[in-house]
């Protein structure tokens, strides 16, 4: 899986954000706060979210609702299982990666894996 486009993170943080189903129209003012953007290209993006499989979509009245097929965190942790599979040393870059991790963010997992 490829890391998202820099719309495409706004998009996805926009819908993790609200917690439920939003319109094309809504994202689009949702967004337009930080950046000037056309109905047709947040239509268009979230049309590809949609057929890459990072969202869903059922019609309401005229309107697509979109939702993202994952949480935040069930997301991030497919990233992380992609650079792990692309890896040659998986156990080197989890060790690489929890060095760099403080105590606290350590005892869950850990106390999990026991």
């Amino acid at each position: 899986m490829r890391p998202f486009g820099e719309l495409e993170a706004a998009i996805m943080r926009d819908l993790w954000d609200r917690g439920q189903p939003a319109t094309v129209r809504e994202v689009l003012e949702s967004l337009s706060g930080s950046r000037t953007l056309a109905y047709t290209t947040v239509m268009t993006v979230m049309d590809n979210l949609h057929r890459k499989g990072q969202l869903t979509r059922e019609m309401s009245g005229r309107a697509w609702l979109y939702r993202p097929i994952r949480t935040r965190a069930e997301h991030a942790a497919a990233l992380l299982q992609d650079v792990l599979e692309e890896s040659e040393d998986r156990q080197e870059v989890l060790m690489h990666f929890v060095a760099d991790l403080d105590a606290d963010s350590v005892a869950q997992p850990r106390s999990t894996i026991e």
